[in-house]
């Protein structure tokens, strides 16, 4: 069952806003700061692991991407790339923007994981405002109607409506 938007519902939809919570409006803008926010950390991650010319710790050799913290430097600056590109294309709202935010909060929070050995509690919050992201993205992400638009009205004698008989 549809109902037609009056013209003062069409108006309030027009008017989204962050302070109504209905549009979820705020919470895409949460997802598209954390993820500028993410990559610009990953990105010292990286420079970090770039520059880094002490001892390595002795678990690395068992680490998932092996020994090197080079190689754990590229793979954070890909990731950093990734996220703070998805979260300006969140901000543009696009749904291809959104797709890549999910994607890009998943990965976030997935890179997380292989760090929970070394620095627990950082990765399982970084794991959470990771899953944070996705559910911002997934379930509040979705097209918006155009602005302005208003429903037709349904006619009389649609299927829904049938004719009343007549006596």
């Amino acid at each position: 069952m549809t109902q037609s938007m009056s013209p003062s519902q069409a108006q309030v939809r027009e008017d989204w806003n962050v302070d109504d919570p209905s549009t979820g409006e705020g919470w895409l803008v949460f997802a598209g700061v954390i993820l500028m926010m993410a990559g610009i950390m990953r990105l010292f991650d990286a420079i970090w692991a770039f520059s880094y010319s002490g001892v390595v710790p002795n678990n690395l050799q068992n680490a998932l991407l092996g020994h090197s913290l080079t190689t754990y430097g590229w793979v954070w600056l890909f990731i950093a790339i990734i996220l703070f590109v998805s979260g300006i294309a969140v901000m543009a709202r696009s749904q291809f923007a959104r797709w890549i935010g999910i994607i890009g909060g998943a990965i976030g929070a997935i890179s997380a994981i292989w760090w929970i050995p070394y620095y627990p509690v950082w990765s399982l919050v970084y794991i959470a405002i990771g899953l944070l992201v996705v559910y911002a993205l997934a379930a509040h992400g979705a097209r918006e109607p155009a602005r302005g638009a208003i429903s037709p009205p349904r006619s009389e004698t649609s299927p829904a409506n049938p004719p009343a008989p007549t006596l």
